[in-house]
């Protein structure tokens, strides 16, 4: 029986993409009594404040996924210095409308893999800054930024990279900890 459940969240709609590639790791590498759902973002139509008293399906299902879920793991890709467009978008319409905030207290981890050096550091940390506003407890350390994903995957986007498996792991272990702490101080 799982007492921690974690909604993975690929900030990229492609199918072969790494982001996808390391969640499918973390579900390899979970702590015991833990499981991960995933839910694939295409869908979410761009956020538009007019339909927010008229919520579309893909969105409604997104937040019941997010407050089924006792923490998050978002996997961003890095484009233009920043987070995927899909993923913010994704993230503005679950903290909507205004005081029904799916987020709220919620504990998330942050990882993400690019082609680029310096993965996607970048990313992840316009990443923490929402999570800031929105009151999500993100785990600071480790952090699993995996560059030259080409060389860290195979071609079936499946993590190879054993230092890069070896930090996801460490950082699903503090996330799970930190979940079950929060959840008994409350």
């Amino acid at each position: 029986m799982s007492d921690v459940k974690i909604l993975g969240i690929p900030g990229s709609l492609r199918k072969g993409s790494y982001n996808r590639g390391l969640i499918r790791a973390a579900q390899q590498l979970l702590p015991p009594n833990t499981t991960l759902e995933t839910f694939d973002l295409l869908g979410i139509p761009p956020f538009n404040e007019d339909d927010e008293e008229k919520v579309p399906q893909k969105v409604q299902d997104f937040k019941a996924a997010i407050r089924r879920a006792d923490a998050i793991l978002f996997a961003t890709p890095e484009y233009n210095y920043s987070m995927s467009g899909v993923l913010k978008n994704a993230i503005d319409w679950a903290s909507r409308p205004y005081g029904d905030s799916a987020w709220l207290g919620k504990t998330a981890a942050i990882i993400g893999a690019s082609a680029g050096r310096m993965g996607t550091a970048r990313a992840q940390y316009h990443l923490r800054q929402s999570c800031v506003y929105l009151d999500i407890n993100v785990i600071n350390q480790p952090e699993v930024m995996v560059g030259n994903a080409s060389d860290m995957f195979d071609d079936n986007s499946n993590l190879t990279h054993e230092t890069s498996r070896k930090l996801l792991k460490e950082l699903l272990e503090a996330l799970v900890a930190r979940t079950r702490q929060l959840r008994t101080s409350r």
